[in-house]
C-alpha cells in the first residue's frame, strides 16, 4: 500500500469513477487501495444521445458538477481514477473545474486526445505511448500480495475438504467457451479438487457444462452469494485455469505466482490475442489442454508499479509549487485498504 508520508495527516481523498461495471470498478479501486487513499465510488449514468458520443462528447448536463446529485460534484478530490469509456469525459470536466487540485488517472486507452488525464494507463497490448503513458504488461487489480497473504494466513473452514492440488477455475463470458468442460473432464484425475468461479457474463450453460466436468472430483462451485471466496481461491490453489476472454481475471491470475493455464476461447478479439500472446512468449502463462503443468514465475503485480508513478508524480507536482496541498506527498509501504463495495460493483 501507499499512504501518506506523515500519518498525523488525513488520508489523501480519491474518487473511484466510472459507470459501475466490476470490470472497471476493481482495476480503479486497486490503485485507490494501493495508495492508502480514502475512497468514494463516483458512478456516471450519462443518458441518450449524450451516452452515444461518449468518449469525446459532453457531459450529459443533468450530471453536471454544479447540479444537484452530480455525480462529479465538489469539492475536488486529491485523486481521480477513471475507467471505462462513459467515464472519460467526465473525467475531462473534473480536470478543467479542479485544475492542479485534482491529479487525474485513466485506465485504458481512452480513445481519443481530449482525456484530461495527468497520466495514462495502458496495457502492452495496446498501441498508445507517450511521455505521459505508462505501459505494463496486465492491468492493476486489487489481488495484493498483501491481500493473498492474509488470505493465506487464515484458511477457510472449507478448504480442508479440497485435496490438493487445488485447481482454481476462473470462468469468464464470452463465446467460444464450448471447448472447456471437455479439457477440465480430462484433467479431473490429475486434479485434487477443483475451485470454480464463474464471473456475472457466464452462460449458465457453460457453468453447468463445467459443473459436470468437475463433478468426480472434490469440488466448490461459487454461487453468486457472499462472501465471494474469490480471493481465497487465488490464494490456496495450486493451479488456475484461467479463460482467455477477461483480460482483468487473467491479470489477476498472475499476481500468485502459480502456474496459469488460459483456455483461448474461439473469436477472441486481436487485441486480445496480443495480449495473451505476450505472456506467452514472456512465459507467464501456457495454454490449457487438459493437463497441469509445473511451471515457475515471480508474480506479476502491474497495481504496484501504477500506484508507484501516481504517487511519484503527484509528490512531483507537489514540489513544483503548482497549487497542489502540500500534505498529498505519498509513499510506498505495505498492506491493503478494507473497503465495501456498493452491491452494484462487486465481481
Amino acid at each position: 500500500m501507499i499512504e501518506t508520508a506523515d500519518p498525523r495527516d488525513a488520508r489523501p481523498k480519491a474518487w473511484v469513477l466510472t459507470d459501475g461495471k466490476a470490470g472497471d470498478v476493481n482495476p480503479a479501486l486497486g490503485v485507490v487501495e494501493a495508495l492508502g487513499c480514502e475512497v468514494e465510488f463516483r458512478r456516471v449514468a450519462p443518458r441518450p444521445p449524450w451516452v452515444w458520443f461518449l468518449p469525446r462528447g459532453p457531459i450529459d448536463p443533468r450530471e453536471a458538477p454544479e447540479r444537484a446529485g452530480s455525480p462529479i460534484a465538489p469539492p475536488w478530490p486529491d485523486l481521480v481514477v477513471a475507467c471505462g469509456r462513459r467515464a472519460i469525459a467526465y473525467a475531462r470536466v473534473v480536470k478543467a473545474r479542479a485544475g492542479a487540485r485534482t491529479f487525474v488517472l485513466v485506465l485504458r486507452d481512452p480513445r481519443t486526445v481530449r482525456h484530461g488525464a495527468d497520466l495514462l494507463w495502458v496495457a502492452a497490448h495496446d498501441r498508445r505511448r507517450g511521455p505521459d503513458v505508462l505501459v505494463t504488461p496486465t492491468g492493476p487489480h486489487r489481488v495484493s500480495a498483501a491481500r493473498l497473504a492474509e488470505a493465506r494466513r487464515s484458511p477457510p473452514a472449507w478448504l480442508d475438504r479440497l485435496p490438493v492440488p487445488r485447481v482454481a477455475v476462473l470462468l469468464g463470458g464470452g463465446p467460444g467457451l464450448e471447448g472447456l468442460a471437455p479439457r477440465l473432464a480430462a484433467l479431473a484425475p490429475e486434479a485434487g479438487s477443483f475451485l470454480v468461479t464463474p464471473s456475472r457474463r457466464s452462460d449458465p450453460a457453460v457453468l453447468e457444462a463445467v459443473r459436470r466436468a468437475v463433478a468426480g472430483r472434490p469440488s466448490l462451485v461459487w454461487d453468486g452469494s457472499e462472501p465471494n471466496p474469490y480471493f481465497d481461491f487465488l490464494a490456496h490453489a495450486d493451479a488456475i485455469v484461467v479463460t482467455g476472454d477477461s483480460f482483468n481475471m487473467v491479470g489477476e491470475a498472475l499476481a500468485t505466482g502459480r502456474p496459469v493455464l488460459v483456455h483461448q476461447p474461439t473469436g477472441l478479439s486481436r487485441k486480445l490475442e496480443r495480449f495473451l500472446a505476450g505472456l506467452r512468449d514472456a512465459g507467464l502463462i501456457r495454454p490449457f489442454e487438459g493437463r497441469l503443468e509445473d511451471y515457475t514465475y515471480a508474480p506479476v503485480d502491474s497495481t504496484v508499479t501504477v500506484a508507484r508513478e501516481v504517487a511519484r508524480r503527484m509528490a512531483e507536482a507537489d514540489r513544483g509549487g503548482d497549487g497542489v496541498s502540500e500534505s498529498r506527498p505519498v509513499r510506498l509501504t505495505s498492506g491493503a485498504a478494507d473497503v465495501t463495495l456498493p452491491p452494484s460493483e462487486k465481481r
